[in-house]
């Protein structure tokens, strides 16, 4: 294993090859999520899967990526992070082995999880590693790059989805990323030489065990309270939804307890939420869940139910959010870089963000396309602006010894914004579309009611299922698309009040200057003493620092400001 020297004296290539490693993986994730997409109706279908096996498969890999996220987040600060990162890329690659020969839907519900156990991982270990070798004030220029990749995997994977369903079968959805996860492990391997940390720590199983039990069930609540039977959920007040809430909170409460008082070493450190940064962009990050993963996740169905496309047309049709995403993580990382500011820029993504949520709240069944597509790049710029930025203003401020934790949290409340957005806004959606097609329906009258050629189409209607628009007799088709375009539009505009919440919290941020010190030089600050023994006198008076960096002072340099950076 490298010594930390060897760490100090990885030249801009190295660094470049090893965050080329890391990019495959995320290529990985988001092509394994993008490709099985389209594909999810034929993969029910041909396993004779139910509405609520549909959901569950949807739901179990957010829900474990979710709950998994602090607990990888805090491992990365006690065990060696290149062989955490294999080991999360080796969980989600043989996960995603499995599920390509899935027989049943439970089955595939089960590999699903899995999947999200190892993504919760990449997610998180993989902002950590970054931080390792690249320090804040550079590290905009890569993650510019990481977002283009990214980009490319979701502008790629439903065309890709579709064509592989259609030409080899569903399975081969599962089987396709595999090559290039297994090309992303031997990169990690070969490329990506982190420190192992020498501090004797304690892994907190209780605090881990309680914040999964706690948060598991909480999620499961959100996820699926307010559903129907059918649906593999229960009603809000139900005795199962009861008796979930009541525990979950019990447990959450027993894990906040713990994780303050209990312990020396939290999985999710509580006590940074007295650090301004820290708190203010965990706010910022709940509301950017909310929006990213729960309002743009209702887009497809805006596509397909309002708009009368199909599920290939509606995900190509999401390309102009993908590049506004792309574009604005790339410029302003770019300028990041250049100029080491960056809450202007931010500001200005949390201001495009409400403006695009605001404008969707204007939109019906039959606005204009065009300006569907520019609403959905400003969503894209917004996001792509303050998603990767929030993280890394976080990692700026945060003492090197829990970078790990503190990622794992930020990353955490971002997804558990997201749960929550999903959850809550597809109750009110599911509830409002329902009011508006009765009440259009009954503004169709009798006579449209009667016709011969929508008997079909009100069959379909009252026997629970909702067939595609294009299906359906002109007057009803009317009703079901205005529905929906609707209640969606009214969806953003709840959306609106938390863009403002990031807005405002990002305004609130301590404009601190971007430190030029990579997470491992900020560590051997923090720790210098126990590290400066290990290491030859003639190795350290030759040691170059990574590019981004600042030299390491002299050995007996007394520097009262050490470690500033990192502590804030």
């Amino acid at each position: 294993m490298p010594t930390t020297a060897s760490i100090r004296t990885m030249n801009h290539r190295q660094v470049i090859q090893a965050l080329i490693a890391l990019m495959a993986a995320f290529f990985v994730l988001i092509l394994s999520g993008t490709v099985v997409a389209t594909s999810l109706p034929v993969i029910v279908n041909d396993l004779n899967g139910t509405q609520s096996d549909y959901t569950w498969i949807v739901t179990a890999n957010f829900l474990t990526m979710a709950i998994s996220t602090p607990i990888w987040g805090k491992l990365a600060d006690v065990f060696d992070r290149k062989l955490l990162i294999q080991i999360a890329l080796g969980v989600f690659t043989v996960a995603t082995i499995v599920a390509g020969f899935s027989t049943t839907a439970g089955w595939l519900i089960a590999c699903r999880a899995f999947q999200g156990i190892g993504v919760g991982g990449l997610m998180s270990l993989g902002m950590v590693a970054i931080a390792d070798l690249v320090s804040p004030r550079e590290r905009g220029r890569y993650m510019g790059i990481m977002g283009a990749i990214m980009g490319i995997a979701q502008i790629g994977g439903p065309l890709l989805g579709g064509v592989v369903t259609d030409a080899l079968g569903w399975e081969w959805n599962f089987f396709l990323p595999v090559p290039v996860a297994i090309v992303a492990f031997i990169l990690i391997q070969v490329t990506m030489h982190l420190p192992r940390h020498k501090r004797k720590v304690k892994v907190d199983v209780v605090g881990a065990a309680l914040i999964a039990a706690s948060m598991g069930l909480i999620l499961v609540w959100m996820s699926i309270g307010g559903k129907t039977a059918t649906s593999g959920g229960f009603a809000w007040d139900s005795p199962e939804s009861i008796a979930m809430i009541t525990t979950g909170g019990v447990l959450l409460v027993a894990a906040v307890l713990w994780e303050l008082f209990g312990t020396k070493e939290p999985v999710v450190p509580l006590r940074l939420f007295a650090q301004r940064t820290f708190a203010l962009a965990t706010v910022a990050s709940l509301s950017v869940g909310v929006t990213m993963f729960g309002a743009t996740v209702f887009l497809s169905q805006y596509l397909q139910l309002a708009r009368g496309m199909t599920p290939t047309e509606s995900g190509l049709f999401t390309i102009p959010m993908v590049v506004g995403s792309l574009l604005a993580s790339l410029l302003f990382g770019q300028a990041i870089t250049r100029t080491g500011r960056w809450k202007g820029l931010m500001i200005i993504a949390a201001v495009v963000l409400s403006a695009g949520l605001a404008l969707f709240g204007t939109i019906h069944y039959d606005t204009s396309m065009w300006l569907v597509g520019l609403y959905m790049a400003m969503l894209g710029v917004g996001t792509g602006g303050l998603m990767q930025n929030l993280v890394l203003v976080t990692q700026n401020q945060l003492p090197a010894t829990q970078m790990g934790a503190g990622t794992g949290a930020i990353t955490f409340f971002r997804s558990l914004g997201g749960t929550i957005g999903i959850a809550v806004l597809g109750s009110l959606l599911a509830t409002w579309v329902a009011e508006k097609i009765a009440t259009g329906m009954q503004a169709l009258g009798p006579s449209a009611l009667m016709d011969p050629a929508c008997a079909s189409s009100l069959e379909a209607l009252r026997s629970g299922t909702l067939p595609h628009p294009s299906e359906l007799c002109d007057p009803v088709r009317t009703v079901i698309e205005s529905s929906y375009g609707d209640a969606i539009a009214a969806l953003f505009w709840l959306c609106v009040p938390l863009a403002v919440v990031s807005l405002i919290a990002v305004a609130l941020l301590p404009n601190k200057s971007l430190s030029r010190k990579t997470a491992v030089q900020q560590l051997e600050e923090e720790l210098g003493a126990e590290f400066v023994a290990l290491e030859p006198i003639d190795a350290r008076g030759d040691l170059a620092p990574v590019e981004g960096g600042a030299p390491l002072p002299e050995v007996g340099e007394n520097d009262e400001h050490a470690g500033s950076d990192a502590r804030g």
